[in-house]
């Protein structure tokens, strides 16, 4: 039987903007299994950013419940969503959100800080997560020695290194020509491929059509579901 590693009910997120409510989603269900790839598609205001920081543990629901490999995090406080989020959650950006100042290497192993683990054991961990996306030269290059393609492949590193249950990947070609937007989609199959569940938010069916299943939205309703 298929192990879920994400299930929602009934997830339902309103903000009030000024003396305006706003449904963002709207009694959502959905269940992803380990193992599966994936993509989010809507257009603006579709409600995809709002299921992926509730998904990703960023934001809480209003309502509904949420489980991540069997764990309610639905009402979970900023601190513990946190220490979930670094455990299990594997991000990476359109934007990258490298520190500057820091080398690949200290970018890679900084979810391992929060850890607590070694640095001894950073180092290791960070050096091979470095290697598996190619970049085992450029460990001790800072971001703006890198061009725009290294810099995803540091920060899909980066969501690899504590081996989390879940790789959330948020318009992850967007800064990117279609040459390398290629050669990143490549790596994150190859990384679906070695048994990582990966969930791809993304409004461009070409980059969505890579992944083995579409989740649509729209108005803050699933419009569809179902194989690519």
């Amino acid at each position: 039987m298929a192990q879920s590693v994400i299930e929602i009910k009934g997830i339902g997120k309103t903000y009030r903007i000024g003396e305006v409510t706003v449904n963002a989603l709207r009694e959502v269900d959905l269940t992803i299994n380990k193992g599966e790839y994936v993509a989010l598609m809507g257009p603006s205001g579709s409600g995809k950013s709002t299921l992926m920081n509730i998904l990703g543990c960023l934001d809480t629901p209003s309502r509904g419940k949420y489980f991540l490999n069997g764990t309610d995090v639905s009402n979970m406080t900023d601190n513990a969503l946190a220490e979930i989020r670094n455990k299990e959650i594997g991000f990476i950006f359109q934007t990258f959100n490298l520190l500057a100042r820091n080398t690949s290497l200290d970018n890679v192993a900084l979810p391992l800080v929060y850890a607590g683990v070694s640095k001894k054991d950073r180092i290791i961990k960070a050096e091979a997560a470095l290697k598996s996306v190619g970049l085992g030269d450029r460990m001790d290059h800072k971001p703006n020695e890198l061009s725009g393609g290294q810099r995803q492949r540091v920060a899909i590193a980066r969501a690899l290194v504590n081996n989390p249950s879940i790789i959330l990947a948020d318009e992850p070609t967007g800064n990117l020509d279609s040459k390398t937007s290629y050669e990143i989609m490549e790596l994150i199959e190859k990384i679906h491929e070695a048994g990582n569940t990966v969930i791809i938010v993304t409004h461009e069916e070409d980059i969505a059509k890579r992944a083995k299943r579409i989740v649509r939205l729209r108005d803050g309703l699933i419009e569809s579901d179902g194989p690519n």
